[in-house]
């Protein structure tokens, strides 16, 4: 077995060491942001600074990261979260991990802080830190062309520079965007990272790897989320679906229905806006939307930025929407945050409390003021600290819809309550992905019958949070794991009766899904094409003995590991929370549409065996082979 090997740079010091990943951990964490938050767990001490120099910042990936597996070129950022105080992670494309594990890294913990801007340089195997001082001030765009093309990379922009809490990392156009990944390197004085090298990844057994890649790439192009609409319409594709359950963000999620919505649409895109689509390295979903921007091609906008740029601020200008994306990225920011932010100033100002130069429905002057925010210049600096920080200074924290201190992503938990339950439990805060990504089966799929009912939701969150979490530390893109819903669910649509019917019988099953963790290894004992693929291909890239139950299994160890990190830093069950906006005030006449988090949440720490006060039991500690 092949143990990771792991680059351990102290940049105080300068000195390069290699870091050996034991087998033991490398068995029960596998990697990703999975593994690198037991490291972040064991290496750093409780009450850290984020930002101060002896943070730390790990860069890792999974198993799955250049085999030439399906949508497999995800690396991960794990460090101290700037926007809630628990643990980040943030994860993204392009061709840095790659690079990195052929360049003989499976990953870089990074600490201290550099005595002037620089760069770091991997090239097989070789490693050196180099002064940036000339790469200062670009923007990520600009500071991308000074290096080969060939190299992996990954850049900050003028916002990490200038430490917005907000800030991204991107590799080229693709975005490691939440949590402030950004502002941790920018305070480490690292401009840059990247990577080349010519080791191929090696396969345990590469014949049966190859067969079952080949099934896999066919089932998921003929699948019609993976096939279909994701290549089609990319994510951008579910407006008007989220739209039509009342579940698009709008007016600062005063409501969850945009009257423009088909305007801003995927499908409005594709037919208006969409010169070609694009993917990531060995991705066969090709998801990505390529649009003009000031006269050249760059990445479209996904879902989320489509939203809250969008239906969220009264914005029916998908010109704008395409620009202001831009924008943030080559500043090198968060949209998520950004969008969620600029609402909530614009809220501030309808009630007269601040007034920031933004409107809603007035989106012209927006692509200038992110840049202000970038280089937090005047007032703007504020919006550069998130929509919680400004709450506290303005008040309105009903209006500052965030969980933990991040911004919601762009589903309406009021018509999606298990996914408003993944967020209050996420363990990076308000993220629709590491909550469990719940809105996909009751706002745009197969429980969008009823999306208010409460029962079986702490289950099923559960179930989706820890599948994602064992995706993600594999390697993979959590787009491959759509593939979990079946296929004639989505070509029959959420009104047929057999749909309807599956959903009432998730909620009937949750008996079974409740008790199922305290026997996963034993409840699914082997892999299989329709569930998680990702097990089998983990099994024969590795050589571990791995099945559907310990893949599952593993995804709740790491659930449970970042849960614990967050305890150690101060966040409990207190946290576990949404504005009131969200569990107080109905989104219509209906007063069930509301996040009813009194009834769920009780439930869902009963299954995952965690105490009242949000911590894991010694018991479920026990059961999973966690020892700190």
């Amino acid at each position: 077995m092949n143990l990771p090997m792991y680059l351990k740079i102290n940049l105080s010091t300068k000195k390069v060491s290699k870091f050996e990943i034991e087998e033991k951990l490398f068995r029960r964490y596998i990697g990703g942001k999975t593994l690198a938050a037991k490291l972040l767990y064991d290496m750093t001490p409780a009450g850290m600074d984020p930002l101060s120099e002896d943070s730390m910042m790990i860069i890792n990936t999974g198993p799955g990261n250049g085999t030439g597996a399906p949508s497999s070129s995800r690396f991960n950022m794990t460090f101290k979260n700037l926007m809630t105080g628990g643990i980040a992670s943030s994860n993204c494309g392009g061709s840095f991990g790659m690079m990195l594990k052929k360049a003989g890294y499976d990953g870089i913990i990074l600490t201290g802080k550099a005595d002037k801007p620089s760069h770091i340089e991997i090239l097989d195997g070789e490693v050196s830190v180099q002064n940036a001082e000339h790469l200062w001030g670009m923007d990520t765009e600009k500071v991308q062309e000074e290096f080969p093309a060939h190299y992996g990379k990954i850049v900050i922009g003028p916002a990490g520079e200038h430490l917005v809490r907000y800030a991204g990392v991107l590799s080229g156009e693709r975005v490691a965007g939440r949590c402030g990944a950004g502002a941790v390197l920018g305070s480490k004085n690292i401009k840059a990272v990247t990577a080349y090298g010519t080791k191929q990844p090696e396969v345990y057994n590469k014949q049966k790897f190859d067969k079952h890649v080949e099934k896999w790439v066919h089932f998921l192009q003929s699948h019609p989320m993976t096939g279909t609409s994701l290549p089609k319409y990319g994510s951008a594709g579910l407006v008007t679906k989220a739209n039509a359950t009342s579940a698009l963000p709008t007016h600062n999620f005063q409501s969850g229905f945009y009257e423009k919505a088909e305007e801003i649409s995927g499908e409005t895109l594709a037919d208006t806006k969409l010169i070609k689509n694009m993917g990531c390295i060995s991705c066969p979903i090709r998801c990505e939307r390529r649009v003009k921007v000031y006269d050249k091609d760059v990445k479209g906008p996904e879902y989320e930025t489509v939203g809250l740029f969008g239906a969220n601020i009264d914005s029916a200008d998908l010109d704008m929407i395409n620009e202001i994306n831009y924008v943030a990225d080559i500043m090198g920011m968060d949209t998520i945050s950004l969008g969620g932010t600029i609402a909530f100033a614009m809220e501030l100002k309808e009630r007269g409390i601040a007034d920031f130069g933004v409107s809603f429905g007035e989106v012209e002057q927006i692509p200038e003021i992110v840049k202000k925010i970038s280089y937090r210049e005047g007032i703007y600096s504020e919006l550069a600290n998130g929509s919680k920080w400004m709450a506290e200074k303005y008040g309105a924290e009903d209006a500052a819809i965030h969980a933990k201190g991040l911004e919601l992503a762009s589903y309406e938990p009021r018509k999606s309550v298990g996914m408003g339950l993944g967020y209050a439990t996420s363990n990076r805060g308000g993220c629709h992905l590491n909550g469990g990504y719940l809105a996909l089966l009751e706002s745009v799929g197969v429980l969008s019958t009823n999306p208010l009912e409460t029962k079986g939701k702490p289950e099923l969150t559960v179930l989706m949070q820890n599948a994602m979490e064992a995706v993600s530390a594999s390697g993979f893109c959590l787009f491959t794991a759509y593939s979990m819903i079946p296929s004639i669910l989505f070509r029959l649509g959420p009104s047929h009766w057999f749909t309807k019917l599956c959903g009432k019988l998730l909620i009937w099953v949750r008996p079974v899904l409740g008790i199922m963790w305290k026997f996963m290894p034993w409840i699914l004992p082997f892999n299989s094409m329709f569930l998680l693929p990702h097990a089998e291909a983990l099994k024969q890239i590795t050589g571990i003995r791995m099945t559907t139950g310990k893949f599952m299994q593993l995804g709740e160890r790491g659930y449970n590991v970042e849960r614990l990190y967050n305890y150690r830093e101060g966040l409990t069950a207190n946290d576990d929370n949404l504005p009131d906006r969200l569990t107080k005030v109905p989104q219509d006449k209906n007063p069930a549409s509301v996040v009813r988090l009194d009834k769920m949440l009780p439930k869902y720490y009963k299954v995952r065996g965690w105490k009242e006060d949000g911590s894991p039991s010694a018991w479920k500690l026990w059961q999973l082979k966690i020892h700190l």
